[in-house]
């Protein structure tokens, strides 16, 4: 079988697609090239999620239609990466007979090799294309991740760390991504160099708790050192750092947040929950004593500070009383942004057999509840920003004219846009503009140039 193009497709968070971009890296630096879509591809790489079960649900159902487009003689070959087989190792096989080959979050970059031995291998050989190493992922990546950056040219996504140390008792990430591998700051660095001067004019920083870089490394290295370096870059760029743990946001933090002329005022703070019981059952305990006070500490310390959050109902053991408390601190606080999800009980979690889960329609009546406070709160700060001036990040023109802008209060995916009527002319995408916001339109703002 000989392979020319790869087709990928990248499933789940903004992890994964830092995933993919690296394994697009590692095809391209070994000579093989990336298909325009998967339809076009000698082989389709789907890059799966299985955080919780819609997720897997969706790599499933992208897994059964890319086998059944091969049996049609379309393309020759289906390899499945990520989360998936890498929770569900031995299953996979089985469940999965068609796909050729399998590949854990750990082998990334063992993907050409994995390429070389399927085109020629025999059908007999399927069991050794699984390349997913038993147990917890450990390995660390220290040099620089050659990566093609499939969000564009404009905005990109650097990983710092790998896995994560929490226990929380809803979630099964440390059992397929493993304990918290930071990279060292002089990867990273060179990585965001070459972004600035390749043209990238927003990075974001991720992991999966980016707050808690560098405590496995034990030589300083911590969120803020990184920050202070990066921000000490050269080059018109921004940096934003996405989800962490409200009560592991240092004073050191805040300072360079503060002082910073590149790294946009941007908290991602997911709480999950107000209640004192429900954080304890959820193994949140040591959130709870920041709960109530760091929303104000944040705001002091950096001005014009953006809070966003996420927050789970239908925990098992909440009651109504623990739900109308967070209902009153949501309203109280009154986050920027605010995402919210139902629980979803997760084989090998502490919570997957916990009693006193409240029935799917009482869950889905608070999800609504909760989201319409939000949008309640939302439309009422985005009110407050009409008449105010900002930085616009360009991100693409319109057919009438204008542009699609984000803001520094807009995350990439998760926030809303700006939406400009008219583009000044010599002005592009990937460049900065002053502009007035003069209306909102939903959780989007509109905008004109200075």
């Amino acid at each position: 079988m000989r392979v020319k193009t790869i087709g990928i497709i990248s499933l789940g968070c903004s992890k994964n697609l830092a995933d993919s971009e690296a394994m697009a890296g590692y095809l391209l630096k070994a000579g093989y090239q990336l298909a325009p879509s998967p339809e076009a591809a000698d082989i389709i790489l789907i890059n799966t999620c299985a955080f919780i079960e819609s997720a897997r649900e969706e790599g499933a159902e992208n897994i059964l239609s890319a086998c059944a487009y091969k049996a049609e003689g379309h393309c020759k070959a289906v390899i499945v990466a990520g989360c998936m087989p890498q929770r569900y190792r031995a299953q996979m096989l089985d469940a999965f007979p068609e796909v050729d080959a399998f590949l854990g979050v750990d082998e990334l970059d063992r993907l050409p090799e994995l390429l070389k031995q399927l085109e020629h291998r025999r059908r007999s050989d399927r069991e050794a294309l699984l390349a997913v190493a038993p147990g917890l992922p450990t390995r660390t990546f220290d040099k620089p991740i050659p990566a093609l950056r499939l969000s564009g040219q404009i905005f990109a996504y650097a990983k710092i760390a790998e896995g994560c140390n929490h226990a929380c008792a809803f979630c099964a990430i440390p059992q397929f991504r493993g304990h918290l591998r930071s990279r060292p700051m002089e990867a990273i660095e060179a990585e965001v160099r070459e972004l600035i001067a390749t043209g990238t004019r927003e990075i974001n920083l991720i992991a999966q708790d980016v707050t808690a870089y560098g405590k496995d490394l034990r030589n300083g290295s911590s969120l803020a050192a990184l920050l202070r370096r990066l921000d000490a870059l050269e080059g018109d760029f921004w940096l934003r750092w996405l989800y962490g743990f409200h009560n592991h946001v240092t004073d050191e933090l805040l300072e360079v947040m503060a002082g910073a002329k590149h790294i946009v005022p941007y908290f991602d703070l997911p709480i999950q929950h107000a209640h004192p019981d429900i954080l304890r059952a959820m193994r949140r305990a040591d959130t709870i004593a920041a709960i109530d006070t760091f929303p104000e500490r944040l705001r002091a310390a950096v001005p014009g500070a953006t809070l966003r959050t996420t927050c789970m109902v239908g925990f098992p053991g909440e009651t109504e009383e623990h739900f109308q408390a967070l209902l009153d601190y949501i309203q109280r606080v009154r986050f920027d942004a605010l995402g919210t999800f139902i629980f979803s009980p997760e084989a090998g979690t502490a919570a997957a057999d916990l009693p006193g889960l409240p029935p799917p329609e009482v869950a889905r009546d608070r999800l609504a509840r909760l989201m319409s406070a939000q949008r309640a709160i939302a439309k009422e700060r985005n009110r407050e920003r009409v008449g105010t001036t900002a930085r616009a990040l360009i991100l693409s023109r319109t057919p009438t004219g204008g542009a699609l802008a984000r803001l520094p209060h807009q995350a990439p995916e998760v926030d809303g846009l700006t939406r400009l009527a008219h583009l000044p002319e010599g002005v592009n995408p990937g460049d900065f503009l002053p502009v007035t916001l003069t209306g909102t339109r939903g959780y989007d703002l509109t905008a004109r140039a200075q």
